[in-house]
C-alpha cells in the first residue's frame, strides 16, 4: 500500500503520474484541505499536521508515503524520518535541479512562502546554479489556497502581480514549485508566454518506483486500488 497525501487536490497531479507508472499497486490519497494552506504555518504547526497523517497512513498499512507537497517535503521530511524510521518516503521539491540541468538561463521558481524560505530550497539552488544562471526565487502568497478554492480572480491578480515584477528579465523557464500550480498551466501561459513550466511530478513517480526496487515491495496485482480521503475518520 503506497499513500499520497498534500494539502488539498495538488497532490492528486502527483498521484497521477504515480499511478500511471505504477498501476499494479494499492493507494490512498488524503488531500488535508482543512489545513490548507501548509505555506502559511510554522514548522510546529506543520510538523504536528503532517506526522497525525503520516501515522494514520501507517496504520491502515501504507509502507512507502509520498509526500506530494513542496512545503511539507522541504520542512518536514527528515523529521518525519526520524519519527518513523520503519517507514519509506518520498518527497516532492522544486524542479530547480531540471531548469539548471536544461541550462535555462533565466528561471522564475514560484512556490509557496515556506517552500522558498526553506533550506533545502537554498540547497537547491546552490548545488545547481551555473554561474550564467539567474534563479529568482518568488513567495506566492495565497496563491495555493485561491487555486484550491477556485478564485480564478484571486489568481489572475496574483499572476498579473508576478508578471508585472518579472516581465523584463528575459524569463526563458518557470518552476510550479507546488502541485497545485500545474493545475494553473493555462492561465500562466496566459501572461508568460510559450515559456516552459517545470515540475517535479514526473521524477516522483520514478523515485516512488526506484524505491519500491529498492526494498523489494511488490504487487501481485494487475490493477491496484485507489482510496481518496477527505477526512482521516473516513
Amino acid at each position: 500500500m503506497i499513500g499520497v497525501f498534500d494539502s488539498g487536490k495538488g497532490g492528486l497531479n502527483v498521484l497521477n503520474e504515480i499511478v500511471a507508472l505504477l498501476p499494479e499497486y494499492d493507494y490512498i490519497y488524503y488531500g488535508d484541505s482543512k489545513n490548507n494552506p501548509y505555506g502559511e504555518k510554522s514548522d510546529q504547526e506543520l510538523m504536528k499536521i503532517t506526522s497525525k497523517i503520516v501515522a494514520n497512513l501507517k496504520n491502515r498499512g501504507c509502507k512507502l508515503i509520498v509526500i506530494a507537497c513542496n512545503t511539507a517535503t522541504t520542512r518536514c521530511m527528515r523529521r518525519l524520518k526520524v519519527l518513523f524510521p520503519e517507514l519509506i518516503f518520498v518527497g516532492t521539491v522544486p524542479a530547480i535541479k531540471v531548469a539548471c540541468d536544461k541550462n535555462y538561463k533565466n528561471t522564475l521558481v514560484l512556490a509557496t512562502p515556506a517552500t522558498i524560505e526553506s533550506e533545502r530550497t537554498e540547497e537547491l539552488v546552490r548545488d545547481n546554479k551555473k554561474e550564467d544562471q539567474e534563479i529568482y526565487l518568488v513567495p506566492c502568497y495565497g496563491l495555493a489556497n485561491a487555486i484550491e478554492t477556485n478564485n480564478n480572480s484571486k489568481i489572475m491578480k496574483i499572476l498579473e502581480e508576478i508578471y508585472q515584477e518579472y516581465q523584463h528579465k528575459n524569463i526563458d523557464s518557470i518552476v510550479l514549485g507546488c502541485t497545485h500550480y500545474p493545475n494553473i498551466k493555462k492561465e500562466i501561459n496566459t501572461y508568460f508566454k510559450d515559456i516552459p513550466l517545470l515540475d517535479g511530478s514526473c521524477g516522483v513517480a520514478r523515485e516512488v518506483k526506484r524505491q519500491l526496487e529498492l526494498n523489494n515491495i511488490s504487487s501481485e496485482k494487475i490493477q491496484g486500488n485507489i482510496i481518496i480521503l477527505n477526512n482521516l475518520d473516513d
